[in-house]
């Protein structure tokens, strides 16, 4: 199908959504940028001028993007997949670090974070990978090729350090869950979050204890016609313990201490309240803010440009990481359900897309692109919010950043060029 084709076969809603987070999010970072000089709205002194050029230079990419062929994507998604590895390893010589992070390629008028572009190159490798004809994800050699690429660059993005790009990469396991990888993987890995946390917040010995009275209260309750092995539910118990056992060394020895904080201000490890309030001020600095600038927005918010906490600066990288506590100030409780409302509906539309998929390989992008949008959207806000602990990753098409916009765009667009081709099958 032509490039001319593709764009009257295209997804509307989608391509609407898309529009009106960009504009939505330009607006805000406006906001959450202003001062009282008038300029431009392309003044490249301004973050939102520059942030305009980001959403130009994003349009323009997509007409290239429509104009290829579907099959191009499928034919040189490893080609992709190896010249962002390549880019991501020539940070540690070539890179430019940035607030204690080597993410960047100075690029003079632009710095690049290739991270951004991995997520759509890894997305499309992996869905080359799975829907080969010799792919059988139930086995357990091809599960841990599956699995090899998603942690390959998300192994190379930590030492920046940037361990919340690196998150956004194994978010892709969804796509092997949706493949048809035994969802008993994701139930271990689960259980071993919960262990995890509930070793940090009552210790081992309350641990070994719930997970005891938990298997013996299954078996005086199971039906006596239902036969369960009791050796390795043992062995589950065993590693259950063991996990419980090694996470204080892990806390203590493998996380830096901020990340230590977060824990313990997420958890509330710190029992005395005037203690806690005091760490919420110091270490969670940023989550107390965002907090307190969301709660004096109300039902109907302040206002656009009425944002005193905004104005104030005093949610740092409120432009960024933050810029969900604009729409809570200044748009109230109307203004955040909205988002919310929008990023839920485009979620829900990807889906959608991604089912109505003849060719495999679409189907399975999709539910990539579904994995890195949903993870992104989750955790940020979940963040800002603070009801997750801080992790640095931006809200998709709002927040400020030309390489997180673009790569996002890619990423969609991609996605919307193999729907619009969604009726012929190709080799």
């Amino acid at each position: 199908m032509s490039g001319s084709g593709a764009l009257r076969r295209v997804d509307w809603l989608t391509v609407f959504l898309f529009l009106l987070l960009v504009a939505i999010g330009w607006v805000n970072i406006y906001s959450s940028t202003f001062n009282e000089t008038e300029s431009s709205i392309f003044d490249m002194g301004q973050l939102y001028g520059k942030q305009m050029v980001f959403i130009l230079l994003s349009l323009g990419i997509i007409p290239v993007i429509m104009a290829l062929e579907a099959s191009f994507y499928e034919r040189f998604s490893s080609v992709f997949y190896v010249v962002s590895l390549v880019l991501l390893l020539g940070l540690f010589v070539f890179g430019k670090t940035i607030a204690g992070a080597t993410s960047w390629y100075n690029l003079g008028f632009f710095n690049l974070q290739p991270s951004e572009l991995a997520k759509a190159a890894t997305a499309l490798a992996l869905a080359k990978y799975l829907s080969d004809i010799q792919t059988d994800i139930k086995q357990r050699r091809h599960q841990l090729f599956a699995l090899l690429i998603i942690a390959i660059p998300a192994l190379l993005i930590i030492p920046q350090p940037d361990p919340g790009s690196a998150l956004v990469f194994f978010s892709l396991v969804f796509v092997l869950f949706r493949e048809g990888l035994p969802l008993g993987y994701l139930g271990l890995a689960l259980a071993a979050i919960l262990v995890f946390v509930c070793t940090l917040m009552f210790g081992t010995v309350w641990v070994a204890i719930g997970l005891a009275l938990l298997i013996i209260g299954f078996f005086m309750v199971k039906k006596p016609s239902l036969k369960v092995p009791v050796f390795p539910l043992v062995g589950v118990y065993a590693a259950a313990i063991v996990l419980s056992l090694s996470v204080n060394f892990v806390f203590e020895n493998v996380f830096e201490q901020r990340h230590r904080d977060r824990f313990s201000l997420w958890l509330r490890l710190e029992k005395d309240p005037d203690k806690l309030e005091e760490i919420r001020k110091t270490i969670g600095y940023n989550t107390y803010q965002s907090e307190k600038a969301i709660e004096s927005g109300g039902f109907f918010g302040k206002g656009f440009l009425e944002g005193t906490r905004t104005k104030g600066d005093f949610v740092p990288e409120q432009h960024t990481d933050y810029i969900f506590t604009t729409v809570g100030e200044e748009w109230g409780f109307i203004g955040t359900a909205t988002v919310v409302i929008l990023f839920t509906i485009l979620l829900l539309r990807l889906v959608y897309l991604s089912e109505r998929q003849k060719n495999p390989f679409s189907r399975m992008y999709g539910y990539g692109v579904i994995s890195i949008l949903l993870i992104h959207y989750f955790i940020n806000i979940g963040m800002v919010i603070g009801v997750l602990p801080t992790i640095g990753i931006p809200l998709p098409f709002f927040s400020y950043g030309g390489s997180g916009l673009i790569g996002f765009t890619i990423l969609l667009f991609i996605f919307l060029r193999l729907d619009a081709n969604r009726l012929k099958e190709w080799s």
